[in-house]
């Protein structure tokens, strides 16, 4: 058996060492985005785990490539799997940032780089979970394997079909996913479901250059109003998006889905202090109604609009291309094809054919039941280490590629980690706090040790 005691001794004396190991993660700017530093990036991780005794391989997907790992137990036959990703979002804007985003900085109790939460942080605080256990016996109590993947950040394209392809090379019991944090009132979730996005650019060009828009303005076509246009039919004036067919696969939330968000905490103060806006949409004021709608329903979000000239001053052109990104969270059972299917369909009758649409990236919602056996452990095991089990949110309004662990591999995902409100991932000062990071770490022991012997 392992001796919480020692362990937890073991990681309060040994925090420097680990943080060092994040600050050299840290240091590789491996940004999907911009395809920087990707191999390399998969190289350190892989090099991390063969340290700790993983048989380790890393492997084509025909994108950025995968870390697949494993450590064989003595005591239990049984195979707990933590999913993880190396990449990061890009750093821009560089000059918000306090300290450089790929330099890992320490300032008052937080560590500082861009990707340090999400989810470097995350990989190293679960190693060192592995140290602290290894440091008084000589093997795990049971099997141990990492997936970590290279394009999270950016829709994991590739992931879905790795998966399909190596069943038996990424088989287990039950997995822990890349992320996990407390809430504004520090007590620790247990998100048991994320929404799935279908990401989409749609593009329209009328001309091959900018035009003079005293020339043209009145006889040709403006490609900026042309998908200004376009993008008005997407949804109406009261947020009901128009897109024929788009919620006729909408599962509605449970009776226990809603007994669930209705034991949450309110947070319309905290939304309107850490975000600074004033009121909700659809006459929303909070309760288990703002919950519900937070999650449960899809959206269609414009993302960034680009066109013409942008700069200082005046610039008279009517412009030959305009572009939008443009996000569709989806609820189960709503899928990515389906909505591409609709988003033409849509487009060609309201007389935009000319509008291309380019997918690029996107997965259906995963969930697991909030009262499997193993979200129980991990919610139970919590309380050890924060001095309250995991409150358990049944959807998080984020998306990640968690449906083929669910669905193809058949395991159950359970979140836990080192977040906090203000992490800011993907914003500039990207943190964790140092604290919540040994938080995380033992209860990354105690996950495995119940784990085991469950």
């Amino acid at each position: 058996m392992t001796d919480i005691k020692r362990t937890d001794t073991y990681l309060d004396a040994h925090m420097d060492e680990s943080i060092a190991e994040l600050g050299k993660l840290c240091a590789i700017p491996s940004v999907a985005a911009q395809n920087t530093g990707m191999d390399e990036a998969a190289e350190l991780v892989g090099n991390m785990l063969r340290q700790r005794g993983f048989s380790v391989q890393i492997l084509p997907t025909g994108g950025a490539p995968v870390v697949v790992a494993e450590r064989k137990g003595k005591r239990s036959e049984k195979t707990l799997m933590f999913y993880n990703h190396y990449d990061v979002q890009p750093a821009e804007p560089l000059e918000l940032w306090e300290s450089p985003p790929f330099e890992a900085t320490l300032r008052d109790g937080c560590l500082y780089a861009r990707g340090v939460s999400d989810d470097k942080g995350h990989i190293t605080s679960r190693l060192f979970a592995l140290d602290a256990m290894l440091a008084q016996a000589d093997d795990l109590p049971c099997n141990i394997k990492f997936i970590v993947e290279g394009e999270e950040e950016i829709g994991s394209v590739h992931l879905p079909a790795f998966i399909e392809k190596n069943q038996e090379l990424l088989a287990a019991d039950a997995c822990v996913w890349e992320f996990g944090m407390v809430n504004h009132e520090e007590v620790p979730m247990q998100y048991v479901g994320l929404r799935g996005i279908c990401y989409v650019e749609l593009s329209v060009k009328t001309a091959d250059i900018d035009i003079h828009s005293g020339l043209g303005g009145s006889i040709f076509h403006n490609a900026a109003w042309r998908l200004v246009w376009a993008l008005n039919t997407l949804k109406d004036e009261h947020e009901r998006i128009r897109i024929p067919g788009f919620y006729d696969a909408v599962l509605p939330p449970s009776a226990r889905d809603i007994e669930l968000m209705g034991a949450l905490p309110d947070v319309v103060e905290e939304y309107q202090t850490r975000y600074g806006v004033k009121s909700f949409l659809k006459g929303l004021t909070g309760g288990v109604d703002l919950r519900v709608a937070e999650v449960f329903e899809p959206t269609c979000t414009i993302c960034g609009l680009t066109s013409g000239y942008q700069g200082p001053g005046s610039k008279t052109v009517l412009p030959a291309q305009a572009s939008a990104k443009v996000d569709f969270r989806l609820v189960p059972t709503q899928t990515p094809k389906q909505v591409l299917e609709q988003l033409r369909a849509h487009l060609d009758a309201e007389g935009f054919p000319e509008v291309e649409i380019t997918f690029l990236g996107g997965g259906p919602a995963g969930r697991t039941d909030p009262d499997d056996p193993f979200i129980q452990l991990v919610v139970d095991t919590a309380k050890d280490v924060y001095g309250v089990p995991m409150q358990i949110v049944p959807m998080i309004g984020g998306s990640g590629p968690n449906y083929p662990f669910v669905t193809v591999l058949n395991q159950p995902v359970a979140t836990a980690g080192v977040g906090h409100p203000g992490t800011q991932a993907h914003a500039p000062n990207e943190n964790v706090r140092l604290d919540l990071y040994l938080k995380h770490a033992k209860h990354v022991v105690r996950i495995i040790e119940a784990f085991a012997n469950a």
